[in-house]
């Protein structure tokens, strides 16, 4: 049976956060670059791993591909989401794994058909659960992770995004000036 270790996270955050709101707003940075073919390292904080496609979408198939650690980002989070709040609010949980999987219709990302998003047209999973809690507490605490999971939330609404193009003279034509 859990022994609620990280209940102290998500109460001692929230008063923090509620004492300071100002300290509410956490940011994360990625740096990726384009190393070969399709292959890319990316770097966050102190950890950097790779990224490509699958030799079937013109990748090496060495790492990867950014929908499969897209889905790698819902599922972990899911599982650190039920974690923290389960303790929080003492339900009990042993372990929890969750399984997903995603279709893409590659005439989006083919530019075969606008009208084709290129993204997942949808993602399905599974949440499992060990936990001797009540079924009525696990699906309670379902809603609750569901509720404030951010990456559920970032892949469920939409979200304002922003991408500047920065090219420099060699990029334009070929030779520096």
């Amino acid at each position: 049976m859990s022994t609620f270790p990280f209940g102290h996270v998500v109460s001692g955050n929230a008063a923090g956060i509620t004492a300071n709101p100002s300290a509410a707003l956490a940011r994360y940075r990625v740096e990726s670059r384009q190393e070969a073919g399709l292959r890319s390292r990316v770097k966050i904080r102190q950890f950097t791993f790779d990224v490509d496609e699958p030799t079937s979408l013109g990748g090496g198939d060495s790492a990867p591909s950014p929908v499969e650690y897209a889905l790698a980002a819902l599922a972990s989070c899911q599982e650190i989401t039920y974690r923290l709040h389960a303790d929080h609010l003492g339900i009990p949980i042993d372990n929890v794994a969750v399984t997903l999987e995603g279709d893409l219709d590659l005439r989006g990302f083919f530019a075969v058909d606008d009208a084709v998003r290129p993204g997942f047209v949808d993602i399905r999973g599974t949440v499992t659960i060990e936990s001797s809690a009540p079924r009525a507490e696990l699906v309670r605490l379902k809603e609750h992770v569901d509720a404030h999971c951010p990456v559920f939330d970032l892949l469920s609404n939409p979200t304002p995004l922003t991408l500047d193009l920065v090219a420099s003279e060699v990029a334009l034509t070929g030779s520096p000036i």
